[in-house]
């Protein structure tokens, strides 16, 4: 007889959604644009807090299935989480979400500033107050969602002593939001119940062109806080050759363009950051984003 084991560790790996720690990658990006915190030691706190926050939002997925179970089986995608399906039994959950707690806690004490322990407890109450409450809440789900997000850019921050900038947190909340609704537009058209009304959420079928329609704008604004941004004094601090950020622009048009495309044709994973990472096109223009970005900031013309 086959043994268990494997089969077990496999269901709790998957329960702790692995693939969604590159998300976490975010917080390295203060110190990626400050101008010279990576020669103070602000990259290894980065990924520090990066690990930190990866294990904290495994917690939360994690009691996030424990309290959806009945919802997830219902659900034509969610279904097959380990909860869900039987693959991982409900008791194993409470032991595994406090020893991810306990991880997230221990690093975030011995290594990083009391200020990122401050924000990691601030982003696990958040995504508590998701779960029990926010996401049946119309709209308040989705900006909930945005500063999920942007809050991880705000935790890069305190880890590593980078000063964030507006510019940084508006263009940050205007592209997550803008991805938030393209993931509530993805579960509004899959998984609509026989009343026309998404279950567990507020939203209904008809709310199809309104969800689209506020997903895209938040993405055209988060571009246009980005031109702003080219244009404005702050930039030249970092930047000797600003100029060359407006080849972003329209990289960044084409992929929030067609990551509503594909939403819009049902071709888009019920994870937009998920896609993102598996999607080529995105990796394509990720590195033309930051070539570019680069040659600004070192190529001395």
């Amino acid at each position: 007889m086959t043994s268990p084991h494997p089969s077990r560790l496999k269901a709790i790996v998957k329960v702790m959604r692995l693939h969604q720690w590159s998300k976490n990658a975010l917080v390295a990006i203060p110190v990626l644009l400050a101008p010279h915190a990576l020669a103070s030691g602000g990259l290894s706190r980065a990924i520090l807090g990066a690990l930190s926050l990866s294990l904290c939002a495994s917690a939360g997925y994690v009691f996030n299935d424990l309290l959806d179970v009945a919802a997830d089986r219902a659900h034509p995608t969610k279904r097959t989480r380990p909860f869900a399906s039987g693959a991982l039994p409900l008791g194993y959950g409470p032991p595994l979400l406090l020893v991810l707690l306990a991880l997230s806690v221990g690093i975030s004490v011995r290594a990083l500033p009391l200020s990122f322990l401050t924000m990691l407890a601030l982003y696990f109450v958040i995504t508590l107050s998701y779960s029990f409450y926010f996401k049946s809440k119309l709209l308040i789900d989705v900006i909930v969602l945005a500063w999920l997000y942007t809050q991880r850019v705000l935790a890069g921050g305190f880890a590593t002593g980078v000063s964030i900038s507006a510019w940084l947190l508006a263009f940050s909340m205007f592209i997550f939001l803008s991805l938030a609704f393209a993931k509530r537009y993805t579960e509004l058209r899959n998984a609509v119940d026989e009343n026309g009304k998404l279950r567990s959420r507020a939203y209904q079928a008809q709310d199809l062109s309104m969800v689209a329609a506020m997903g895209t704008t938040a993405g055209y604004i988060a571009v246009l806080v980005f031109c702003l941004y080219i244009d404005s004094t702050s930039v030249s601090v970092i930047y000797p050759q600003p100029r060359l950020l407006w080849i972003i622009c329209p990289v960044l048009l084409y992929w929030i363009s067609r990551v509503w495309f594909l939403t819009h044709r049902g071709e888009m994973h019920d994870d937009p950051v998920k896609f993102a990472v598996t999607d080529r096109q995105s990796w394509l223009c990720a590195l033309i984003i930051g070539s570019v970005a680069a040659a600004a900031r070192f190529w001395p013309f």
